[in-house]
């Protein structure tokens, strides 16, 4: 398994884990008619946007077979006017290569950049009912501010962690 920087050729197999994981990782929590209409079609445009976007940080994980497996982005949300902070904006991994350490390297190669970009403080937002949400926890994330998001025709609970030290975090990884 390795990680490398995306590639815009890697949009099509980033869409594939972005709507493969979400359908799993969000099922009983996301209605079932949203994460159905999901498309690798559309997501691959997404991807394709978010990979040239240069005010973006991708990188993927890929397996023995340099099939993308998983991926994670950086970068600074528009809603966030802080200065010297910037923004975990995912990690996704194929459920059959979640609990295998993964999530951890790209959690770290993510830091990196926030490291050399002299970031201070990074913000993740996650859903509630996500089980990830404990995975930011273990590497330091606090609990800052609960929101509500609407996906689909559902209202949400969505909540805002924040990482003090970039440092700190790079110490635990």
């Amino acid at each position: 398994m390795r990680i490398r920087r995306a590639k815009l050729e890697d949009a099509p197999g980033i869409a594939k884990v972005h709507v493969d994981s979400w359908r799993t990782t969000y099922k009983g929590i996301i209605p079932d008619n949203f994460l159905n209409n999901l498309s690798y079609e559309n997501r691959t445009e997404l991807w394709k946007r978010n990979i040239t976007d240069e005010t973006n940080y991708i990188v993927v994980a890929l397996n023995e077979m340099d099939e993308i497996i998983g991926f994670g982005t950086a970068g600074k949300r528009q809603e966030n006017k802080e200065e010297h902070t910037g923004d975990l904006t995912s990690i996704y991994l194929l459920e059959e290569y979640q609990g295998k350490g993964i999530g951890k390297k790209l959690l770290k190669e993510l830091f990196k950049h926030f490291k050399e970009l002299g970031r201070k403080k990074i913000f993740v937002e996650v859903l509630e009912d996500n089980k990830t949400r404990y995975f930011y926890e273990y590497y330091g994330a606090k609990l800052v501010k609960k929101d509500q998001i609407k996906i689909g025709e559902e209202i949400l609970n969505e909540l805002i962690y924040e990482w003090d030290s970039v440092d700190d975090v790079m110490e635990r990884l």
